[in-house]
């Protein structure tokens, strides 16, 4: 019952204690993905970032460390409660993710927005990591990260049974998080057949390659990670996405 009444009620709390720390809207989106993964209400957090100033928003997210923390945690969050809630909603995958369904500060925000605009810095969905939005929006601009970070993509879960597993994140130690991130999605999922001299890898290698540096950079993270050899130009193969639907426990 304890654990019960500081998810229900956190939010008003933090809403009370806004002024007297920078961390507030970081555990508040800390708290939402407890919520959504244990199973508790969510309505109270979802109520509480709609009602959030925006300036208040800009003020709390004043680091890159803060904001990409904060931001991962309410994609994978959001993620878990919107397919909760309506699970046939993945069977549309385009219109899931580019739908304007989630609410922060009193701007309506999609997936999309809030993987490609902020956290990848502007990167055009489609261009594989190498093109970026001509036409940035005035709010894209407000929110974006100041840098590409590759391993961003060893921690959002999109929902599908390929992706990463989820975590919460905090600016506090981000890298060490990101770097454990990786760590466990690549010697789980990579795969190298010495005998063909072929490295098969996660889609996602495929699809943002140009966060990753391109295959040049990704041999050598793999060679990092001790897949490969670095004596030689391993061969690298795309494995097929599962988009299964799998909403992940911890």
């Amino acid at each position: 019952m304890r654990f019960l009444f500081v998810v229900l009620f956190i939010p008003a709390f933090l809403q009370a204690q806004m002024q007297q720390t920078d961390t507030s809207l970081l555990v508040a989106s800390q708290q939402l993905l407890l919520a959504a993964k244990t199973g508790e209400s969510v309505d109270s957090f979802i109520q509480f970032f709609d009602t959030i100033s925006f300036v208040l928003l800009q003020q709390q997210l004043s680091t890159d460390a803060k904001a990409k923390a904060f931001w991962l945690n309410i994609y994978n969050a959001y993620t878990q409660v919107l397919l909760q809630k309506n699970p046939e909603a993945y069977k549309n995958r385009n219109n899931f993710f580019r739908n304007k369904q989630i609410n922060i500060a009193g701007k309506k925000l999609s997936l999309d927005f809030i993987e490609h605009h902020i956290i990848r810095c502007g990167e055009w969905k489609w261009g594989l990591g190498y093109i970026q939005y001509p036409f940035p929006s005035k709010l894209a601009k407000e929110l974006s990260l100041s840098c590409k970070d590759y391993r961003i993509h060893f921690a959002l879960n999109c929902g599908a049974k390929s992706c990463p597993p989820i975590a919460f994140y905090n600016d506090a130690n981000l890298d060490e998080q990101l770097n454990l991130a990786e760590k466990a999605f690549v010697k789980n999922d990579a795969v190298y057949n010495a005998e063909k001299n072929v490295a098969e890898i996660s889609k996602i290698f495929s699809w943002f390659r140009g966060d990753f540096g391109g295959k040049k950079r990704i041999r050598k993270l793999l060679v990092y990670h001790n897949i490969i050899p670095g004596d030689t130009k391993v061969k690298l193969k795309f494995k097929k996405y599962d988009w299964a639907l799998l909403l992940k426990a911890f």
